[in-house]
Formats: C-alpha cells, sequence, structure tokens
C-alpha cells in the first residue's frame, strides 16, 4: 500500500491535502460524509463555530479533526496512538499554524480519564471496526461533554445507543454508517424552564 492524500473541504483550510499513512485500522473520513457532517453541524450550532471545543478520540489521518480547526472552532483536541500518525498529524498542524489544534499520543481510554469535565462541545468517534469500542466508550462519554454537547460516531453497521443518547441524523456511505447524537441527561428535579 503507498501513501495517498486527502483533502480538507471547506474552511481556511479548504483544499489543503492531508498525507495518508499506511495504517491497519487508519480508515479516513471520505470527503462527502465530511461535508455533510458539517452542513449538520452548522445547522445544529446556527453557524457559530468559534467558541466550541471538540476531541478527536481516534485521529488517524486527523481528517475530523482538522475539518473541525478549519471550520474556526476555537479547541481541537486529537488523541492518536500509532506513532507515525501522531507525526504527520504534528506536521500537519505545524505547517497549518494551527494553533487551536493538540496532539495527543496515546491510548483512547487513558486519554478520556484526563480530560476536564464538561468541556467538550463535540466529541468525534471514528474507531477501529470490529473491536466493540461503542461498549466501552458510551458510558465514558456523558462527563467530558457539555451541556448540549454532540457526538459524531462511524461504525461498520448502525449504531444502537443508550437511551441517554438522541440520534439527531444519520447516514450510510459505502460500508459505513454515520451518526450524529445528543446526550440527554435525565431531567429529574429540573423544571424545563426556556431559555
Amino acid at each position: 500500500m503507498k501513501k495517498h492524500t486527502i483533502r480538507i473541504v471547506g474552511g481556511d483550510y479548504r483544499r489543503t491535502p492531508i498525507p495518508v499513512i499506511d495504517g491497519e485500522y487508519l480508515r479516513p473520513t471520505p470527503d462527502r460524509v465530511r461535508e455533510t457532517l458539517f452542513n449538520w453541524l452548522r445547522y445544529f450550532w446556527n453557524g457559530n463555530f468559534s467558541d466550541k471545543s471538540v476531541l478527536d478520540l481516534f485521529a488517524g489521518s486527523g481528517a475530523l479533526g482538522f475539518e473541525a480547526a478549519s471550520h474556526g472552532v476555537a479547541h481541537v483536541q486529537m488523541v492518536e496512538q500509532n506513532p507515525a500518525a501522531v507525526a504527520a498529524l504534528r506536521s500537519l498542524a505545524l505547517r497549518l499554524k494551527a494553533s487551536n489544534v493538540r496532539v495527543h499520543a496515546g491510548d483512547a481510554l487513558q486519554a478520556l480519564q484526563r480530560l476536564r469535565p464538561g468541556g467538550m462541545d463535540l466529541i468525534l468517534l471514528d474507531p477501529p471496526f470490529q473491536q466493540d469500542w461503542f461498549e466501552r466508550l458510551w458510558g465514558l462519554l456523558p462527563p467530558l461533554l457539555a451541556p448540549d454537547g454532540l457526538v459524531y460516531a462511524e461504525a461498520e453497521s448502525p449504531l444502537e445507543p443508550p437511551e441517554s443518547f438522541e440520534i439527531l441524523r444519520q447516514g450510510k456511505a459505502g460500508q459505513v454508517h454515520f451518526h450524529l447524537l445528543r446526550f440527554a441527561a435525565p431531567q429529574k428535579n429540573d423544571n424545563n424552564g426556556r431559555q
């Protein structure tokens, strides 16, 4: 397998090539899917990306995280375990002078434990297929999400998240099923006042 590139599809870094290194589980999100995702986010965030913090938990090539940075989010935290992928992510962030991007080298589950509670407006999940990642992740995500925080997830089959997550949008491209979800915290002692 030879190295190939994909491109950022929107925002400030539009058309910037992203090198995709050889890696067993690296499966960059297709252009059309990223474009769809950011159209969804534009709708749910009323076009305002500038105050958002994003976690790209299985960054891989960085396609999702750099797309978020390109759209002007305040902060992108990328997490990746593959050393070659980490080096490529850091190199591209440096080349773009993307001061809103941080790259953490390490295990996804350990990284989750070190994050500030309630700090993430969007968590991007594109884990390796066939490894039951979502069963391990669902319960760890809610404490990290800001109010009305969103989760984007790609999987090899349609997801059935816990009842505490609402599927806002979903689609399919080739063999990939993609979903945008919102965590709905139980409202036991809340009087549901309107804002």
